[in-house]
Order: C-alpha cells, then sequence, then structure tokens
C-alpha cells in the first residue's frame, strides 16, 4: 500500500467513478461525519459516478438510494443494487435471487442463526437484522463487547460448514447462500445503470474500503483505495488496496474525494 499522497496526478484526473464501503470507510466511529457526506456530494455535483457498496441492509439502502447524493447503492454485500430515479419517482430494484429463492435461504440461514448464538458466546444477531433481504448479519462488535479473532472466526466457520459463503466486515461476519459477492453485483450495477462495462473502464474507477470484506475490489480495481483503519487487518485481508489515506474512517474518505476533486480542476 503506498500514500494516497503518492497516487499520480494525471491518473487520479481519468477517475469517472468512486464506489465506497460505509461503515468505517464512509463512517468514523459509528457515525457519518458531515465532511463525509460533503465529500459524497462534491463528488456527486462534480459528474462523478458514485455509489456505496455495503454489507448494509435493503432498508438502509432504499433510504440511502433516495435521499443520498448517489447514483445508487449496492447491498448486502451484492445481493442486490437499488438506484433510484428523481424525474420519474420511481426506485429500481435488481435482485441476485428471485423473491422465492431468498426465501428458501432465509430458512437454512435461520438454522445457522440458532448455531451462532448457541456455540460464540458474546456475539448476537445485528440490530438491523430485520431489515435485510438476502442475509444474516452476525455482529461481533458494533453493538457488543468486541469479540477477539477466534470467535470471529469461528463465527465464520459455521456459516461455512452450513455450506454458505462468509464475509467479515469491521463490525459484522455476513453470510449467504448464492454465488455473488459485491464485485459481481456493482458489474451489473455498473451496465445496467451507469451504462459501462466494468472491466473496460476499472482503470477509472476507485473503489475505498476498510475491511476483509473488500479484498475482492481491492483486488479487481487497481487504483483502489483504503482509508487508514486497513491497517487494523493488514494480515486478514488477502489482496490489499494501492493507496492508502493518512486518517482513519471518514476523514479518509475526504482526503480521497479531494485528491479526485483537485486532479480535476488542474
Amino acid at each position: 500500500m503506498r500514500t494516497l499522497s503518492e497516487f499520480p496526478a494525471d491518473t487520479a484526473a481519468k477517475v469517472t467513478t468512486v464506489f465506497a464501503d460505509i461503515d468505517d470507510t464512509l463512517t468514523t466511529d459509528g457515525r457519518l461525519p458531515a465532511v463525509a457526506y460533503r465529500a459524497l456530494e462534491d463528488l456527486f455535483n462534480a459528474g462523478f459516478h458514485v455509489a456505496p457498496i455495503t454489507g448494509r441492509p435493503a432498508g438502509w439502502c432504499d433510504l440511502i438510494a433516495r435521499l443520498w447524493p448517489v447514483h445508487g447503492v449496492v447491498g448486502e454485500n451484492g445481493a442486490f443494487y437499488f438506484a433510484y430515479d428523481a424525474k420519474t419517482r420511481k426506485m429500481r430494484r435488481e435482485y441476485f435471487a428471485d423473491a422465492a429463492e431468498r426465501a428458501r435461504n432465509s430458512a437454512r440461514l435461520a438454522k445457522i442463526e440458532a448455531r451462532v448464538l448457541a456455540e460464540v458466546p458474546g456475539c448476537a444477531i445485528s440490530a438491523d437484522q430485520p431489515y435485510r433481504e438476502a442475509d444474516l448479519a452476525v455482529d461481533f462488535s458494533e453493538d457488543v463487547t468486541p469479540l477477539d479473532a477466534a470467535a470471529v472466526t469461528r463465527i465464520r466457520d459455521i456459516f461455512e460448514e452450513e455450506g454458505a459463503i462468509a464475509k467479515i466486515s469491521s463490525i459484522h461476519v455476513n453470510g449467504w447462500y448464492g454465488d455473488y459477492d459485491k464485485l459481481s453485483m456493482s458489474s451489473r450495477f455498473a451496465k445496467e445503470v451507469l451504462g459501462f462495462d466494468l472491466e473496460a473502464e476499472k482503470s477509472r474507477i476507485v473503489f475505498c474500503g476498510d475491511s476483509p470484506n473488500d479484498a475482492p475490489m481491492f483486488s479487481y480495481f487497481p487504483n483502489s483505495c483504503g482509508v487508514a483503519n486497513v491497517a487494523d487487518f493488514v494480515d486478514q485481508i488477502t489482496c490489499k488496496p494501492a493507496w492508502i489515506t493518512a486518517k482513519k474512517g471518514g476523514e479518509g474518505f475526504v482526503e480521497l474525494a479531494q485528491k479526485l476533486l483537485t486532479s480535476q480542476e488542474d
């Protein structure tokens, strides 16, 4: 990882699209600081394509797509994307799996929920679970006393023992059934909403994240960026971002936005 200050201005000037995780990337200590929201708005108003790529639930994503200065949002680690057209006042909701398959998967995840709660003391089902449509989120740090690495790994292992996919974020272990992730749904979102092929344009896209579940995005985008707290997971991330900010969380995202905006002006 190289410091963001080394990001070449001519490369930054070619960037057209900014994808970003939410928790501990746009947020700082669990809150969305005004400067981070303003950075999103400044990027949006400057003509960048802007979209959060998050593990957060459908209920949150509906609000984000509707009210934030973004072109859409990929949620639940790639289970869907939502995009709101302000002119027609229509929300577009596209899912990896149809409603019937999501219902079947929910029943399978209920078994995992019971196992995790019984086998890993101190964890909890995420407070945002009622607003989810496709995955199960197990809280190990957000609203509970943080668990150690062994407990977090055990949560992931239980998902995998039941044949599910599991990813570790900075606060949750998210698990689901289905061959998707943040990257696969981001590709679909880019094609269907933003109107371009992700593979063809990936050098002009910056993804900003902070944790192990962002590894597919860090690996794919040559100009991926981690906020400073990504260093907390350096031993757990299979592929590290190309660049890293000096500050953590939302303030780190502001650094990235300022770099891109300044490069556009030069």
